[in-house]
């Protein structure tokens, strides 16, 4: 008995220090914020140049652009690029024999020229370092458009023929440039965007946005006329009607565009001072 007596009070000695650790940890110490160094814009460059180089559903394009710094977190700019346009239905096919691609029911070729005027405005500067500077941007300004022939469209009736007895073929990227036309409109784009890396004498930025145009006389990028089809064909009849002089009857079919839009990434190079 006196053994398990012993064995008791060891027991009850060795719980009072434990009940009293366990104590101590409840009580947690004061959580102490770090003071961050915010470090403005302005203090580490005033002005950039970088070159442009994007991709959207349009293709690919370039351009240039010049940022100024104007209050510690804000920057206003202004850029200059050349994109392609293009319908959102085009779908681009390769001939097998020749290697020529040739894209269905397309009318013109076309190019844009914008000049954008803009301001970006640097965000989570208190929260993420300068290694990774998040800005988000918003840009508006005039844009040129020129488009010329896809095809040789010899009889002009805006559909390209291809039969056997008179076929009109695709044009390279340089022929049909004197029949082209310019066009007159406006463009804009909505980014988020970050430079990257803490040498403030290089730039080297990414962007994701929403780029747009928008032309008020519209511009004719897919074929404005499709052949009218016979609904019944029977052996030996051609699918296709004539009239009485011989011409292809024709039916609209695409209408000109006033409004392009497409998602973009946009890759920045170049310097600061």
């Amino acid at each position: 008995m006196k053994f398990y007596n012993f064995l008791i009070i060891l027991l009850l000695l060795s719980f009072f220090p434990l009940k009293q650790s366990v104590h101590a940890q409840i009580t947690e110490p004061t959580v102490l914020e770090t003071p961050r160094n915010i470090s403005a814009l302005s203090d580490n460059y005033g002005t950039g140049i970088g070159f442009n180089v994007l991709m959207n559903n349009f293709g690919f394009g370039t351009g240039i652009e010049y940022r100024r710094v104007v209050a510690p977190q804000f920057e206003i700019l202004a850029s200059l690029r050349m994109t392609a346009l293009r319908d959102p239905s085009e779908q681009t096919f390769q001939d097998f024999f020749f290697g020529q691609q040739v894209v269905p029911n397309k009318y013109q070729r076309a190019f844009a020229f914008p000049f954008l005027l803009g301001m970006r405005q640097r965000v989570f500067g208190d929260s993420i370092n300068d290694d990774y500077r998040f800005f988000v941007s918003a840009a508006l300004g005039p844009a040129a458009a020129f488009s010329y022939p896809y095809f040789q469209d010899i009889n002009n009736n805006g559909y390209r023929e291809q039969f056997q007895n008179f076929f009109e073929p695709v044009n390279d990227v340089f022929s049909g440039l004197s029949d082209g036309e310019w066009q007159w409109g406006g463009a804009g784009e909505f980014k988020i965007a970050v430079d990257i890396g803490s040498n403030f004498s290089r730039l080297s930025s990414i962007e994701f946005g929403y780029y747009f145009y928008y032309f008020p006389d519209a511009i004719q990028i897919m074929m404005p006329n499709q052949p009218v089809l016979r609904q019944n064909v029977g052996p030996g009849q051609s699918r296709f009607i004539f009239d009485e002089n011989g011409e292809l009857v024709l039916e609209p079919f695409y209408e000109p565009q006033r409004f392009f839009g497409s998602p973009q990434i946009t890759f920045t190079f170049g310097w600061l001072r």
